[in-house]
This record gives C-alpha cells, sequence and structure tokens, in this order.
C-alpha cells in the first residue's frame, strides 16, 4: 500500500494574533464540542478513500488545537485509528501553544500516539511576543516546554519567527541563543509576513502613511537569516528545508511528503487535500460545515450502510463541503514538482523526474535551467537541481521560473 498523510484542522485559539490569516478564531465549549463531533463524522465518511493507503503520518494543527480538551483529542484520534490502516511507527503531530497545556492533557496526547509536539514561540523577547499579539510570554514557553519533556515527549519543534517589530539582530541572537540550549530536536524559523486583513498589515500600513518603518529592513531581515543557519549548524542542527532545521534523523516527515507532492487528506474546515491528483479544500463555514455533518447524517448509519441510497448519500455529504476541486494536469504536476522539491536543501532528482513524467528533465526545463544557473541561482549537483545560497534568497523568483 502506498504512504497517506492526514491533516486534521482544529480551528479555535484565545485570541488571533496580530499578523495571523489563518483560518481560526475564539468559539465556546458547545461551538468546540459540535465541531469535534462534525470532524469524527467527516473522518469516519473517508474510511474507503483511507482504506487502500498506510497513513504514516498524522498533524493535528490549527489554531491553538490544545485549546480543545484531552478526551477530545484523544476521542478524534481514536476514530482516526479505527478508519483507517495505521502505520507501526508513524509519526504524530500535534501544535500546542504555550500555557494551553497541562499534564494531564500531555499524557493522554501520549496515551492516544501523539509522538511530536510543535511549539509556537516565535520569540524569546517578551516586547517582541506583544508585538505581534501573542498571548503568552517566554516564561510561560519554558514552563509548557519542560512539562512535555517531563511527560516524555523527545521530539519537539520550536517554531520561531525573524524581523518582528522593534526586533534587533542582537535580540534575535539571544532568541535563537536560548532555544537551542535547550536542544528541541527541530526549529521552524521563518520570516515575518505581513498579510491583509490583519491587524499587523493596518498597523504597518498606519506607520508608513507617517513614515516610520516599525518592521528590520530589508537588509536586517536577510541577515537574520544568515544568523540564523550560522547558530543552528553550528549547534548541530541541519537545514533541510529553507525554512527548516533538524538533528540528524528528527527533521519533520509531514512536511516532506508535502514537498514531496505525497498524497494527503484533509480534516476540518479549510482544511486541503492531495488525492488521486485532485486538489480541493473544505468550506471554511464553521457553521455549514458542523450543519451539513450533523443534522443531514442519520446516527449510526456511517460505516454502516446496507443501501446504494445511503452510500450516495454519503457521498453528496462529502461532496458538499469540498470546495476548489482541481484535477491536475500534466503540466500542474510538473511545476508543483519543481517548486516544492525546490524547498528542500537536497533539491529535485533529474532521474526522478524522468521516472516521473516520462520525459527527460533538461528536455522540459533545460533553458530554465541554464537561465538559472547562469544567474548563479541554481547548480546541478550530480544530478539533483539545487537552489544555491544566492538562488535562496531570490527562491520566490526561481521558482516562479518553472511555472509554464
Amino acid at each position: 500500500m502506498n504512504g497517506l498523510e492526514i491533516y486534521i484542522h482544529i480551528p479555535f485559539c484565545v485570541k488571533k494574533c496580530d499578523y495571523c490569516d489563518f483560518l481560526s478564531a475564539p468559539a465556546d465549549l458547545e461551538t468546540k464540542e459540535k465541531y469535534v463531533k462534525a470532524l469524527i463524522n467527516e473522518i469516519k465518511l473517508n474510511k474507503n478513500k483511507m482504506s487502500e493507503y498506510v497513513v504514516d503520518t498524522v498533524f493535528i494543527g490549527g489554531g491553538t488545537p490544545s485549546l480543545l480538551e484531552e478526551n477530545q483529542i484523544s476521542k478524534i484520534m481514536s476514530v482516526l485509528k479505527d478508519n483507517c490502516n495505521m502505520s507501526e511507527n508513524p509519526e504524530i503531530t500535534i501544535e500546542c501553544n504555550p500555557g494551553t497545556i497541562t499534564e494531564s492533557k500531555l499524557w493522554e496526547y501520549k496515551k492516544s500516539g501523539i509522538n511530536r509536539i510543535s511549539f509556537g514561540l516565535q520569540s524569546a523577547n517578551d516586547e517582541e511576543l506583544k508585538s505581534i499579539g501573542r498571548i503568552h510570554n517566554y516564561a510561560g514557553f519554558l514552563e509548557s516546554y519542560n512539562l512535555a519533556r517531563k511527560c516524555g515527549f523527545d521530539n519537539i519543534n520550536v517554531d520561531l519567527m525573524s524581523a518582528l517589530p522593534g526586533q534587533t539582530l542582537k535580540s534575535y541572537e539571544e532568541t535563537l541563543n536560548k532555544v537551542v540550549r535547550l536542544e528541541p530536536e527541530h526549529i521552524s524559523a521563518y520570516s515575518l509576513i505581513v498579510e491583509e486583513n490583519t491587524l499587523m498589515y493596518d498597523r504597518v500600513k498606519k506607520a508608513q502613511i507617517k513614515g516610520i518603518n516599525i518592521l528590520p529592513d530589508e537588509e536586517s531581515e536577510r541577515k537574520m537569516y544568515y544568523l540564523t543557519n550560522n547558530i543552528l549548524r553550528s549547534n548541530g542542527y541541519r537545514k533541510y528545508e529553507i525554512s527548516n532545521y533538524s538533528k540528524p534523523g528528527k527533521e519533520c516527515k509531514h512536511n516532506i511528503g508535502y514537498w514531496q507532492r505525497k498524497e494527503y487528506l484533509g480534516f476540518g474546515i479549510g482544511a486541503a487535500s492531495l488525492y488521486k491528483e485532485n486538489r480541493y479544500n473544505n468550506i471554511s463555514d464553521i457553521n455549514k460545515y458542523i450543519e451539513v455533518l450533523t443534522n443531514n447524517i442519520k446516527e449510526n448509519s456511517i460505516n454502516n450502510v446496507e443501501n446504494s441510497s445511503e452510500v450516495e448519500n454519503q457521498v453528496n455529504i462529502l461532496n458538499s463541503i469540498v470546495k476548489n476541486l482541481q484535477q491536475l494536469t500534466e503540466r500542474d504536476r510538473m511545476e508543483e514538482f519543481m517548486f516544492l522539491g525546490l524547498r528542500m536543501m537536497e533539491g529535485v532528482s533529474m532521474e526522478k523526474f524522468e521516472r516521473y513524467f516520462g520525459k527527460p528533465y533538461m528536455e522540459v526545463y533545460g533553458k530554465v535551467q541554464k537561465k538559472m544557473e547562469d544567474k548563479r541561482f541554481l547548480i546541478n549537483d550530480n544530478g539533483y537541481v539545487k537552489l544555491t545560497e544566492f538562488g535562496i534568497d531570490l527562491s520566490n523568483y526561481v521558482m516562479s521560473e518553472f511555472l509554464f
């Protein structure tokens, strides 16, 4: 059986961060309970899709999944295991915000099979955390991190952000040094991206009108990126993707699956899927999602279908929560193969490209390859197409060159 990845979206948070444009918002207990019930029904309805595969990674993201009660997370995991072929040693990650976990939650996570935790720290500087609307401080992160270690979690990721309002090269270096002393197995380090329709976007625009730039300039942002490389490399971390670093053998298998175009199913509002060369998203309206997946389903009818009309009804239910369905053409798949694969430091295998598409890489992308090599953005390293350090600085431009 081929491998399959599962993404489970929990859209709840205590307070939306100033920079966040993800599908998340605060909610009351009743809404959370109804959502979990609908989510569980969606998982059950996808049993047939999952039956052809072995699930080897699960990622519970959000939002803040750790806001749910431990019994809700364990119920979701139990239903998932009952409705798929789980591999013997799957990587199962849950995202947690500092201050939202307890010892009892962590023990329940372990009991349900979760073996990897991703903490959203962003900065070890409390003023910088305030500047982006985070609800925790560094002391709260340390408490949560140490609690996870106490409960036996030996695969932890810490998310960091650079180019924050008021952040300096020195303060960012202090954050990096504090985090590496904790020796997490994995570190994701991203630059702040100011998205429209966020509080951060409004603040930046208002400041710009007054002639003030509240964010570090482009040169400082570039220095922060190279500082990340230098400090993490010198502390035993290997950069395996543009923004991700790990100790040997602790790379995030789930994210690697995305970059290598592995098939995955997303459950929950807004969740994306890649299934049999079709990409699609779930609807983002939580009320409609809950209504469709609870009111339109007969109690005890899921996975106990006795007639064709009920099968048709369940297919219609799933179709009604899907939007943006796109059947990928060969051209689409080639483009994705390149711009996703180039994020990885190992690069894109020319041999694998030809094996997938039945065409030599240079026949399809030879002109682009030469152009990018001439500009010193790409190299051909023994049959692997890789970004140079110079190319990484302009990676969006380089990747766009591979779009037909």
